[in-house]
């Protein structure tokens, strides 16, 4: 099995020397690993090389949200990288994800580029807090279609969204889902989850799953117990 193959990624939201070990045992032909902003804060650049090295994709997650200017050359920056995805926030305008579109294209080592819609912690009321007036599935699909519109390749959406950005957007476009949770599992932070098999069944490409792995004893054991899960689909 390819990591090409499979949807699973693993969110490292560790310290660095849990989430090296963690990566040295797992095979990167079923998983791929998404940095965040905790692991690229406190290490940098030097978490994507070594991670590279030990054969794995890498999904930089650090949400660029900023003038357009700054946020192609991060682009550029993780590029260089040799990342596999990156996100940006949608909310950051039109201006700049041209930015982001426009850099990612330039390059020969393309990478996927993702726009996030909502952060899956936010409900309706924490919305209306910041002064978002539309409902939840409103305003994700709004996102979600300008960010088709302006070249994104896709958006990071909750368990909740999938089914009707699949039917709107196309199958072309890239669904990639956190909040994946078993049934036993608390939700944690998190407030619109599901299982990798919902998510999957409704829709996503791509399920992003931390703690659910990276809490157990045997990490590997329990990425063969999901891809198991997942597989059983067919």
């Amino acid at each position: 099995m390819s990591s090409k193959d499979n949807p699973l990624i693993i969110a490292l939201d560790l310290k660095w020397s849990d989430a090296l070990d963690l990566a040295k045992s797992l095979d990167p032909n079923t998983c791929r690993l998404k940095i965040g902003s905790q692991l690229f804060t406190s290490v940098g650049p030097e978490s994507v090389r070594k991670l590279n090295s030990l054969g794995f994709d890498i999904f930089l997650d650090l949400k660029f949200h900023d003038i357009p200017n700054t946020v192609q050359k991060a682009i550029r920056s993780a590029i260089n990288l040799d990342v596999w995805m990156l996100n940006v926030h949608i909310s950051g305008g039109r201006e700049m994800l041209l930015a982001a579109v426009e850099e990612c294209n330039k390059s020969k080592r393309k990478p996927l580029l993702i726009g996030v819609t909502l952060l899956t912690s936010l409900e309706e009321p924490s919305m209306e807090e910041v002064g978002i007036s539309l409902g939840i599935k409103d305003h994700v699909l709004k996102l979600a279609k300008l960010s088709s519109h302006l070249g994104l390749d896709g958006v990071v959406c909750s368990p909740n969204e999938i089914k009707y950005l699949r039917k709107e957007m196309g199958d072309k476009f890239v669904l990639v889902t956190p909040g994946i949770r078993s049934n036993s599992n608390p939700k944690d932070d998190q407030k619109r989850t599901s299982t990798a098999l919902e998510a999957l069944s409704s829709g996503a490409n791509y399920i992003v799953i931390g703690r659910e792995i990276t809490s157990k004893e045997n990490p590997s054991q329990e990425v063969n117990k999901i891809l198991k899960e997942i597989y059983d689909l067919d």
